[in-house]
C-alpha cells in the first residue's frame, strides 16, 4: 500500500512523535537532552516553528507545534533530526541510523484537543513509571505552564492565555487539568491518530480538513467499498 503524503497545514498544531530505532536510547544523557533541546530552538526560528509543548524521553520525544508554513514542520523535523544523529554519533562513537523511520504525526483541532494533548505529553513520564507527578519530570515544558521554570524554547498558544486572568490563575488551572489526567478516550485517539497520521478531532473538523487538503484524514473502512444500487 503506498504511503500517505504527510498530513500538515500552516497555522495548525501537530503533535509529533519520533522514537529511537528498534526503541534505543536516543538521549544518554543531560548534555544530549540540552543539545537536543538548543536544536529545537535554533531550527523553530529558522522555519518559523511556535512550539507549544514538549517532553524527552530516554527513547523517544513528543512536541507539540505550530508551523507558519504549509513545510516548516517536515523541514524543522529533518534539519533537526539529521543535526542532532551526526551529534550523538560522533559523541558516542557510533554510526548509523538513531531513528525509528519517519517521524509520525497528527493534526490537532485545538479547541477539542489541544489541551488534553499538552497533558497526554506532560503525563507521558508518569505513565511510563519514571516519575509519581508531571512536574517532578525535568525534561519537559510542563514546569513552564506549572510556573515552576521560564522555558524560552516554548510559545504557548493562545487558548493557553484563556485559563485565566493571570499568570497564577492559568498556571494553577493548568496544573489542575495535568493532574485530573486524559480520558482514556481522549487518549486513546490521540495515539491512534498521531502513529498513524488521521487528523484528530471531530468528525466535522476531520471532514472539512479532509475538504482541504484532498487527502485522507481518517482510517479507511474495512472491506470492499458498498456497490452502487441498482436503479
Amino acid at each position: 500500500m503506498a504511503r500517505l503524503p504527510r498530513l500538515t497545514l500552516a497555522g495548525q498544531p501537530h503533535h509529533v512523535i519520533q522514537r529511537g530505532n528498534n526503541r534505543q536510547a536516543v538521549f544518554l544523557d543531560r548534555a544530549d537532552r540540552e543539545m537536543f533541546l538548543g536544536l529545537l530552538g535554533e531550527y523553530a526560528t529558522r522555519f518559523g516553528i511556535a512550539l507549544h509543548a514538549y517532553v524527552l524521553m530516554d527513547n523517544h520525544f513528543h512536541l507539540l507545534a505550530t508551523p507558519s508554513t504549509a513545510d516548516g514542520l517536515p523541514q524543522w523535523m529533518q534539519a533537526v533530526g539529521r543535526r542532532y544523529v551526526r551529534y550523538f554519533n560522533d559523541r558516542h562513537g557510533r554510526s548509523g541510523t538513531l531513528w525509528e523511520g519517519r517521524y509520525k504525526s497528527t493534526l490537532i483541532q485545538t479547541d477539542r484537543y489541544l489541551f488534553a494533548c499538552m497533558a497526554y505529553i506532560d503525563l507521558n513520564p508518569v505513565r511510563a513509571g519514571l516519575v509519581a507527578e508531571a512536574r517532578e519530570h525535568p525534561w519537559s515544558s510542563h514546569g513552564h505552564y506549572a510556573g515552576l521554570v521560564h522555558d524560552k524554547l516554548l510559545t504557548p498558544h493562545p487558548l493557553y492565555w484563556t485559563l485565566g486572568n493571570t499568570p497564577f490563575a492559568r498556571e494553577a488551572a493548568y496544573a489542575e487539568m495535568v493532574r485530573a489526567g486524559v480520558p482514556a478516550a481522549a487518549q486513546a485517539l490521540l495515539t491512534e491518530a498521531t502513529l498513524h497520521g488521521w487528523a484528530a478531532g471531530d468528525p466535522e473538523f476531520v471532514d472539512s480538513l479532509q475538504k482541504t487538503t484532498g487527502r485522507r484524514t481518517v482510517k479507511a473502512r474495512a472491506g470492499r467499498p458498498p456497490l452502487p444500487r441498482k436503479s
